[in-house]
C-alpha cells in the first residue's frame, strides 16, 4: 500500500484568491476604471492621498482580515514619559537604600581592623567587626566565614572589606544579606546545615546558654532542634530551602537580634528556648528505649498513652511529613522528625500544623479529604471507644458535625482552605485519631471553645504545654535527687 502523500500549503494559490477578492470588489473595479480612462485619454495618472489610503484600506480589508490575528502587530514604542511613571515594584534581594554610603561604612570597618594585630580579625574580634557593619552581634560567624575564616583562622581587612562591599551593592535587606552570608556558593537559599555554624557560635557565646559548656552532647541535640524549629515556622513551601521571600515574611531575624538583648533564651521562645528544646528531647529519649536517636512505629505508638491512632502512626511513617528517607525504607523516624510531630501534636492551630496532619490524612493526595478518608480514621477511633465501654456516635452523625464545624465551600468535600479557615483544626483533627484529646473536647461547652478562639490568647498551646511539661520534668528531678540524698 502506497504511503499517503503529505499535504503542501500552495502559496501562490492563496495569493491568487486574495487577489480576485480585491479585483472584485465593487470599489477597487471603480478605481480601476477611472485609471484605465485616464490612460486612454493620455493624461498622466497620479495617486493621490485619499486613493492611497483607500488601497490601503482595500487592502486591509481583505487580504488581512481572514488572518489578522495571525499577522503582527506593529507596536508603538513606549514614550519616556509613560515608562517613567511606572516605577520598578520588584525587589528580590530587597529595596536598595537611596542614601546608602558604601564608603563611609567601609571606612568604619577599616577602622576596627586598624586595632587588631596585622589588621586581621579573629573569631573573637568579630563582634565588634558587625557593630561596625551595622549588624545584630550574633550575625559575627556568618560574616567570618563568608570571608573566608573559617579556612584560615583569621580574615585579612582587605579581604573582609571585597566580601562585605560586594555584599552591600547585591544584597539591600537584613534577608538577603543572611542568606548571601549563610548560603552556599551558587545557591540563593538555605538548607539545614547552613545554620550549623551560626548555632554553634550562639552555643558558644551566648550567656544564657553558658552551662552548656560542661555538656558537649548536648550542643548538636540543641543545634538540631532549633534548626528544625527554624524550617517549622519559616519554610512556608515545605521544600527544605528558606529563600529571602521566607525570611522576610517570617520574624527569625528579629529573633537572631533580640540573642544580644535577651540574656535569658527561654523568653524566646520561637525558636532559641533551652525548655523547649529539653521538652522535645526529654520526651524523644522516653520513647527512643535504645537510645540510638531513632524510634520505630512501636515506640512512637507509645507517646501519651498510645492516644493517637495506628492508622495515624502509620501515615507518619509513610513518609508523607518527614524527610528523613530512612523513615520510609527503615521504618524509623529520627529525632529531627520527631521535633515536627510533637510540635505539630500539641499545637495544632498553627498553619503548619494543619498542613501536617492533612497530609498524613490525604491518603490519596488528591488535596481533598473524601468522606471515604474521613471513615478510614474514625473506624479506629470507634474502636477504642468502645473499648473503653463508650459508645461511639455513628459516623454518619460525626461527619454532620465536622461538616458543620468546617462549613467547607464545595460540600462534601474538606480542603486544606477550609481547615485553615474555620479556626477549629484541632478539633477537626483530634476527633479522627486522637482519642484523649477528642474525649476533652467532647467535654467541653462548645460555644466556650468558640469564644477563646474569637478572643485570641498570650500563649499558643505549643508553649502552655512546653511550659507544663518542663514544670513537670524539674519537679520530677528534684524529687528524685532527694531520693539519692536519703
Amino acid at each position: 500500500m502506497p504511503s499517503p502523500q503529505v499535504l503542501q500549503p500552495v502559496l501562490k494559490m492563496k495569493v491568487d484568491e486574495l487577489f480576485l477578492n480585491w479585483l472584485s470588489d465593487p470599489t477597487t473595479q471603480s478605481i480601476l476604471k477611472d485609471y484605465l480612462d485616464l490612460i486612454k485619454s493620455g493624461q498622466p495618472v497620479e495617486l493621490s492621498i485619499g486613493d492611497a489610503q483607500d488601497k490601503r484600506s482595500l487592502s486591509d480589508s481583505h487580504t488581512h482580515a481572514p488572518s489578522s490575528s495571525l499577522s503582527p502587530q506593529t507596536e508603538e514604542p513606549v514614550t519616556t514619559a509613560l515608562s517613567e511613571s511606572i516605577p520598578k515594584f520588584y525587589f528580590p534581594q530587597g529595596r536598595p537604600q537611596a542614601n546608602l554610603n558604601i564608603d563611609g561604612l567601609i571606612s568604619k570597618i577599616e577602622k576596627i581592623f586598624s586595632q587588631f594585630p596585622n589588621e586581621r580579625a579573629t573569631i573573637e574580634d568579630m563582634g565588634q567587626v558587625a557593630k561596625a557593619c551595622e549588624c545584630p552581634l550574633y550575625w559575627k560567624v556568618p560574616l567570618f566565614c563568608s570571608a573566608g575564616g573559617d579556612r584560615t583562622g583569621f580574615v585579612s581587612v582587605h579581604k573582609f572589606v571585597a566580601m562585605w562591599r560586594k555584599t552591600l551593592l547585591t544584597c539591600h535587606d537584613d534577608a538577603s544579606k543572611f542568606v548571601h552570608l549563610l548560603a552556599k556558593p551558587g545557591c540563593n537559599y538555605l538548607e539545614q546545615d547552613d545554620f550549623i555554624p551560626f548555632l554553634q557560635d550562639v552555643v558558644n557565646s551566648h550567656p544564657g546558654l553558658a552551662f552548656l559548656k560542661e555538656a558537649p552532647d548536648f550542643h548538636s541535640r540543641y543545634i538540631t532542634t532549633v534548626i528544625q524549629r527554624v524550617f517549622y515556622n519559616v519554610n512556608r513551601s515545605w521544600t527544605g530551602k528558606i529563600t529571602c521571600s521566607e525570611l522576610r515574611k517570617s520574624n527569625f531575624l528579629q529573633n537572631v537580634a533580640l540573642l544580644e538583648q535577651e540574656e535569658d533564651v527561654n523568653q524566646l521562645t520561637e525558636f532559641f528556648s533551652y525548655e523547649h528544646f529539653y521538652v522535645i528531647y526529654c520526651k524523644f529519649w522516653e520513647l527512643d528505649t535504645d537510645h540510638d536517636l531513632y524510634i520505630d512505629q512501636k515506640d512512637l505508638a507509645g507517646h501519651n498513652d498510645q492516644a493517637i491512632s495506628q492508622k495515624m502512626i502509620e501515615r507518619i511513617f509513610s513518609g508523607t511529613v518527614t524527610r528523613d528517607r530512612r523513615v520510609y525504607k527503615e521504618g524509623r523516624l529520627s529525632y529531627a522528625d520527631f521535633v515536627w510531630f510533637l510540635i505539630s501534636e500539641e499545637d495544632k492551630k498553627t498553619d503548619t500544623s494543619i498542613e501536617y496532619w492533612f497530609r498524613c490524612m490525604d491518603l490519596d493526595g488528591d488535596g481533598v479529604l473524601s468522606m471515604y478518608e474521613l471513615e478510614y480514621f474514625y473506624e479506629e477511633q470507634c474502636q477504642k471507644l468502645e473499648a473503653m465501654a463508650i459508645e461511639p456516635l455513628p459516623f454518619e452523625d460525626c461527619l454532620c458535625q465536622m461538616l458543620d464545624l468546617v462549613k467547607p465551600e464545595v460540600e462534601g468535600k474538606i480542603t486544606l482552605r477550609d481547615l485553615k479557615r474555620c479556626k477549629l483544626a484541632h478539633i477537626f483533627f483530634d476527633t479522627f485519631f486522637n482519642i484523649e484529646k477528642y474525649l476533652d473536647h467532647e467535654q467541653k461547652d462548645p460555644f466556650s471553645v468558640i469564644r477563646v478562639e474569637t478572643d485570641g490568647q498570650e500563649l499558643s498551646n505549643w508553649e502552655k504545654y512546653a511550659a507544663e511539661e518542663y514544670d513537670i520534668l524539674v519537679a520530677e528531678e528534684a524529687a528524685n535527687d532527694q531520693c539519692n540524698d536519703v
